[in-house]
C-alpha cells in the first residue's frame, strides 16, 4: 500500500479541525459539505472506513515520519530527550 505523503495528512488534519470548530460555532450547508469532504479524503488516504480510525491511523503516520531516520535528536546535557532537528 502507498504511504501518504505527511504534509498533506497534516494539511488535512488541520482543515478538519477547523472545519469542525466552524461547524461547532454556527452549523452551515457549505461548512458540513467542506467537513464531509476532508474526512472521506482523510479515510481514502489512510484506508480506513470511519473518521475516528482515520484520525487515530493519520496521527501515527506523522508520529512515525517525526521518527524517522532523517532526524537527528538532540540531547539534553542533563540526559532529556532532546528536540528533533530536521537534517
Amino acid at each position: 500500500m502507498l504511504e501518504p505523503d505527511p504534509k498533506v495528512v497534516r494539511e488535512l488534519l488541520t482543515r478538519y479541525a477547523s472545519l469542525r470548530i466552524a461547524q461547532a460555532e454556527s452549523q452551515r450547508p457549505e461548512t458540513a459539505r467542506e467537513l464531509a469532504d476532508v474526512s472521506y479524503t482523510l479515510c481514502v488516504m489512510t484506508a480506513t472506513t470511519s473518521i475516528r480510525d482515520a484520525l487515530a491511523k493519520a496521527d501515527a503516520l506523522l508520529l512515525a515520519k517525526g521518527r524517522m531516520p532523517d532526524t537527528v535528536r538532540v540531547a539534553d546535557p542533563e540526559g532529556e530527550s532532546g528536540l528533533s532537528l530536521a537534517v
